[in-house]
């Protein structure tokens, strides 16, 4: 089996950057390997903007330069922006209850759950504890009441669990309860819109031409199930309830990618994650996005060590990841980001004055250590710096 790479933008700067081609091309080495996307701005220009293989599993569809491909928990870096928006605005107090500005959070013990905790992942709240009935993923008002409603897995404050789908709906509740839109038009407007990105939330308004389906790596819906039925309670449900996130192909489903699930089905190319995290970094700053304090406050370590849900240290900024031996990218110590599901990543080095995107559509189970994929890609572009 071949894999067609024909449809490969040449970078700028070809003489400094010839290894960073070379590492996107040995991808596809691998006759498993489907179509990704990587692409590098450093000082607020593109020095590497790549693209190839293919957009479906029949591997019948190119991946050209606009294709979109859904990036799971990669999207979390897009709503960490929008919550520093409303700060910068003076909308949005990081130290004030989560309750001020939505009210109905305010009980079961969520009283003293702080605007911060819900991006630092400190909030207790990783998972609902009820097993939600079909349908529920898809419900924007479902979700948030349950999680309104929901008890608190540890006092908030005391310690950090990565919450993996739930970040979504309770950032994106807080975002609509102070600017009145919805997490999607918030993001077009104040975000994608801004700087040019095709970042969605969802992709229901997407050419379909444009969409990479991701292709699941997976031995069947029983090795997925019993994989979680070995889980404790409070990740299997983090990752598991509704039940449908175990859905097999769910993301390439009409119905999820025109649903509004901001923790995973965020839709974008490398380009855009570049460009979203080069904003977090001097030097490419669009006047009136993001003051200087802000790409500071996000990118700042606030909670590091034992993760409550993932069993594992881990380290976390305001609604950003920071590098750990669990999820391992960048270098230096001025880098933050955000990985999905399957192996796409964007992150800021704010010493580089970088913003990093890869993205693609074959999705690998990647365990302590991070996306098999990442280390010769990272290692050939800061070889360049």
């Amino acid at each position: 089996m071949t894999t067609q790479t024909s449809a490969l933008a040449k970078p700028s700067r070809v003489d400094c950057f010839d290894s960073v081609r070379d590492a996107f091309y040995d991808l596809f080495a691998d006759p498993d390997e489907v179509g990704a996307a990587l692409c590098v701005v450093v000082d607020g220009r593109i020095v590497i903007d790549l693209w190839g293989g293919h957009a479906d599993r029949r591997r019948r569809r190119e991946w050209e330069r606009d294709t979109v491909v859904n990036i799971f928990s990669a999207g979390k870096g897009a709503l960490a922006v929008a919550v520093q928006i409303l700060v910068d605005r003076g909308q949005l107090d990081l130290e004030a209850p989560v309750a001020r500005y939505w009210p109905e959070f305010g009980v079961a013990g969520k009283s003293s759950v702080l605007v911060g905790h819900l991006l630092d992942h400190r909030a207790g709240l990783p998972a609902l504890r009820t097993w939600l009935p079909d349908g529920s993923l898809y419900s924007w008002d479902t979700m948030v009441g349950h999680l309104a409603a929901e008890e608190p897995w540890w006092e908030p404050g005391t310690r950090h669990g990565y919450h993996p789908v739930t970040f979504g709906w309770l950032v994106g509740e807080l975002i609509r309860r102070v600017d009145g839109r919805r997490v999607r038009d918030f993001l077009c407007d104040e975000v994608s819109g801004p700087l040019g990105l095709g970042l969605t939330v969802g992709a229901g308004q997407v050419e379909s031409a444009r969409i990479a389906a991701v292709v699941e790596q997976s031995d069947g819906d029983q090795a997925l199930t019993s994989v979680f039925e070995d889980l404790p309670e409070i990740t299997r449900k983090a990752f598991a309830n509704p039940p449908e996130l175990l859905t097999p192909g769910l993301v390439n489903r009409p119905a999820c990618r025109a649903a509004e699930i901001p923790a995973v089905n965020v839709h974008a190319s490398a380009r855009d994650l570049a460009l979203l995290y080069a904003t977090l970094a001097d030097g490419h700053r669009p006047a009136g996005l993001l003051s200087r304090a802000a790409a500071a406050r996000v990118q700042a370590e606030r909670v590091a060590g034992p993760d409550a849900v993932l069993g594992l240290d881990s380290r976390f900024g305001l609604g950003l990841m920071l590098p750990s031996p669990l999820r391992p990218f960048g270098k230096g110590s001025a880098v933050a980001g955000h990985s999905g599901a399957g192996g796409s990543l964007g992150f800021v080095d704010a010493d580089a004055r970088l913003g990093f995107g890869f993205v693609v559509n074959r999705a690998l189970a990647s365990g302590v250590g991070g996306d098999p994929r990442w280390a010769a890609i990272t290692d050939a572009v800061y070889s360049c710096l």
